[in-house]
């Protein structure tokens, strides 16, 4: 629903790709950065938010990847329920390959310059 507000808002269509569920370790991405952050904690206490904010913001690889980290301290509300019919009005287009985890949320308007 959020996402149909925003694709309107602008005007644009929004893709989203998920990972199906237990396929985080493909995600090569995670293993690249996951594992430098890992070397750069050395086991430490994790011991507050500042301190877990603080290992991965300094946190860089070989190749010169830096990382950008910041916490996040806005309160987001949880269990949200939307009703069939107010999501049967989402304009979703499922991708042809896997359209459950791939799809486009296209706007229901577009501005025309």
């Amino acid at each position: 629903m959020e996402l149909q507000k925003l694709a309107d808002e602008f005007s644009i269509d929004i893709t989203v790709c998920h990972f199906p569920q237990g396929t985080s370790k493909w995600n090569k991405i995670e293993h690249r950065l996951f594992s430098y952050i890992s070397k750069n904690w050395r086991g430490r206490p994790l011991v507050d938010m500042a301190t877990v904010v603080n290992l991965i913001a300094n946190t860089k690889t070989e190749t010169g990847l830096t990382v950008r980290c910041v916490e996040d301290r806005n309160v987001y509300p949880t269990k949200i329920k939307v009703a069939d019919k107010e999501f049967a009005k989402v304009n979703l287009e499922p991708d042809t390959f896997h359209g459950k985890w791939n799809y486009t949320i296209k706007a229901k308007t577009k501005n025309i310059k």
